[in-house]
């Protein structure tokens, strides 16, 4: 009970929506499902070499893997370019899954830009932090490191195999446990310092986006690794490894700019209309790309070296 001036008045309790979606045990499986079954249809060769090769051949105009880097501003040019090549991987997949929530939460074109610019620009920093920190340390020490080595893994586990696995099996993990989280089934561990700092799960994304540079074996990525390890230039490491971050969201960034502008409003009102979806979306984005990159890292990649049998497509 409130008394004011014009008498006594009933506090009227605030009930909180629906946050998390009933029949959570469906959709974890489902979700556990769908990455597995990536791992069995994915090829490394072909997003590696059909698009990634592809993207930064056009953009260099010439054979990247083949053509040595000559000098800063070539290898300034060949990290834009490999990163943007890199674009579709799991970890981006989820972290943009994050943003879709946001999309349209202003009524005004411009207000919807800026407030879908914002967790993007957020997500960048904890990604540049990670990129500029790491390319710093290949500039220094970067060829006694296991990612410099450019020796076969054969039937074995090298080091640089062994450097991917603990990176994207930490990731992995991290990813599935985000997605628990975002479903109501886990404690939230970013829960308290997001009441204080709101973007901070978005910085957490740009962070896992960025330790993505520490264990890719992509090729053309360990050829810019190479590179800067041999130029002992700790600045243009991270300046290098930065655009390679940096490349490697633009064109997923700009396809959620485009639909802020174009479908914000529809996408916000039918989030509203439930709020449970919002957890849905960020909760099985999580699921997939982890249960996807720990499958694919950490058990798929020992079927590649002989070790265990793993169920992979012909194509794949």
């Amino acid at each position: 009970m409130v008394k004011g001036e014009s008498g006594t008045r009933t506090r009227q309790p605030v009930v909180a929506p629906q946050q998390f979606p009933a029949r959570r045990g469906r959709i974890i499986a489902l979700s556990v499902l769908a990455g597995f079954l990536l791992t069995v249809v994915w090829s490394a060769e072909f997003v590696d070499r059909t698009i990634g090769d592809n993207v930064a051949n056009t953009m260099l105009g010439h054979d990247a893997k083949e053509t040595p880097i000559s000098g800063i501003l070539a290898g300034i040019a060949f990290a834009f370019a490999s990163g943007l090549g890199g674009t579709f991987t799991a970890c981006n997949i989820a972290a943009f899954g994050a943003v879709a929530p946001l999309l349209g939460e202003r009524p005004s074109v411009r207000s919807r830009l800026l407030a879908t610019l914002r967790p993007l620009g957020w997500l960048s920093a904890g990604m540049i932090t990670v990129s500029a920190a790491y390319g710093f340390i290949v500039g220094l020490v970067g060829t006694h490191m296991p990612q410099f080595s450019t020796a076969p893994s054969g039937t074995g586990l090298s080091p640089r195999s062994i450097q991917s696995m603990i990176v994207f099996g930490v990731i992995g993990l991290v990813l599935i446990y985000l997605g628990l989280a975002a479903l109501g089934v886990v404690k939230d561990p970013m829960a308290r310092i997001s009441e204080r700092f709101p973007h901070a799960r978005m910085v957490l994304m740009g962070v896992l986006i960025g330790g993505f540079l520490i264990g890719r074996p992509f090729a053309m990525f360990r050829q810019l690794f190479r590179d800067a390890a041999e130029s002992h230039n700790p600045l243009y490491g991270a300046l290098a490894f930065t655009l390679q971050s940096v490349g490697n969201i633009l064109i997923l960034a700009v396809i959620f700019m485009a639909l802020a502008l174009l479908a914000g409003s529809r996408i916000q009102r039918w989030f509203a209309a439930k709020p449970a979806r919002a957890a849905v979306i960020t909760g099985v984005a999580f699921l997939v790309a982890g249960v996807f990159t720990f499958l694919y890292w950490d058990v798929r990649l020992l079927a590649r070296r002989e070790l265990i049998w793993y169920p992979v497509a012909p194509w794949a």
